[in-house]
């Protein structure tokens, strides 16, 4: 498998694991399947922004959360072939840990 197309494995995977929680916590349609890296990365960044915009301390910190994984995936398109495995890997960390605390 090439390196290009590990990491839009990765993106895939990564989408189908998170795209539906993202938009349920703004209260969006269940995004269509297989959206491309940056529609997804745009989808991290709506949800970032709604969510760092309340006064509620829990979602402010779930939205700090989402702009790093955000920087992580936009990394992630451009880091070179042995660095993107590590690059997602950390954006799947703060995905996760922001939906826990958005939840």
């Amino acid at each position: 498998m090439s390196t290009s197309t590990a990491a839009a494995t990765t993106f895939a995977a990564l989408e189908a694991c998170f795209a539906a929680d993202l938009a349920v916590i703004i209260g969006s349609d269940q995004p269509q399947r297989s959206l491309a890296p940056t529609r997804f990365i745009g989808l991290v960044k709506e949800v970032r922004d709604v969510l760092g915009a309340s006064g509620h301390r829990p979602w402010q910190e779930a939205s700090k959360d989402l702009a790093i994984a955000a920087e992580h995936l936009t990394d992630a398109l451009a880091a070179p072939a042995g660095d993107q495995a590590g690059v997602l890997a950390w954006a799947r960390t703060h995905l996760r840990d922001a939906i826990t605390a958005a939840t």
